[in-house]
């Protein structure tokens, strides 16, 4: 599909932050297909619908010395490449996580650790994550911006859930998880999240939706280490109480990493 690619000298784009000031800025744009900075040339391309003259003047209030330099219609061939190997590492690290979500779901009732039932859940709430990114690919940026607020308020919603949980078995009665399994998995689990991490930042893209996934993953590889922790704790003081700690945690970063998608998305 043809699209027009214009190309931009901003002379005052010294750093990342003005990128994210001109991100912010063009958003509001849903004919605006994707953005690709060069910093150290302080030069902006962007692939668009339509004419640029929308693009320039929102990109001249921000006042740093704007120029057009040409505009020409481009079938994105760079942009399309990007757009398959994104396709590729995100399906990649959706089978990961929802094979993990099965795994550690299944493990966690055997063992009785609400640590991995929550571990489980996150997955899952990630596995949604990456499922919409799917969909955001190549779209506009308004339409990342969206996939990656429902990300948002999926991730809130299960964690309140989550919480909720943790608080009916705190004032209940519960046996003891195994910590041998909690170890175990926690560790697989682990592994698992630190491949999707470097899959997902060898892929270097700034796009919000990404960026959320990026979170996401962050998020669990923490509370991987956070179970293990448990599990030895849970077998030093022969209590079930560092299991729920460590799943009301996890539920607590789920909520966080639900604010911090949010804010991103704005």
């Amino acid at each position: 599909m043809n699209s027009n690619r214009s190309l931009f000298h901003i002379a005052q784009m010294d750093c990342p932050s003005e990128e994210q000031l001109i991100r912010m800025k063009l958003r509001q744009f849903d004919e605006i297909q994707s953005l690709e900075f060069d910093i150290p040339e302080r030069k902006l391309t962007a692939w668009h619908n339509g004419s640029t003259e929308h693009i320039f003047s929102a990109l001249e209030t921000l006042h740093l010395r704007t120029t057009l330099l040409s505009t020409e219609t481009s079938e994105g061939p760079a942009e399309t490449d990007a757009n398959n190997n994104q396709r590729k590492v995100i399906w990649a690290v959706l089978l990961i996580n929802f094979f993990f979500f099965g795994l550690e779901m299944l493990f966690g009732i055997l063992s009785n650790s609400m640590g991995l039932i929550a571990d489980s859940l996150d997955m899952l709430a990630d596995s949604f994550v990456y499922a919409l990114a799917l969909f955001a690919i190549g779209g506009s940026m308004i339409r990342k911006n969206n996939i990656a607020r429902m990300t948002g308020y999926f991730q809130l919603l299960l964690a309140l859930t989550g919480i909720i949980e943790v608080i009916r078995r705190f004032v209940g009665f519960e046996r003891i998880p195994d910590f041998r399994t909690m170890i175990v998995i926690s560790v697989l689990a682990l592994i698992a999240n630190a491949i999707s991490l470097y899959l997902l930042q060898k892929d270097k893209s700034k796009e919000v939706h990404i960026k959320a996934i990026m979170i996401c993953t962050s998020n669990d590889v923490i509370i991987n280490a956070g179970v293990i922790t448990a599990g030895l704790l849970v077998n030093w003081l022969q209590s079930g109480y560092p299991d729920l700690i460590i799943g009301a945690i996890v539920f607590v970063i789920v909520a966080r990493g639900a604010y911090r998608i949010l804010k991103l998305a704005g």
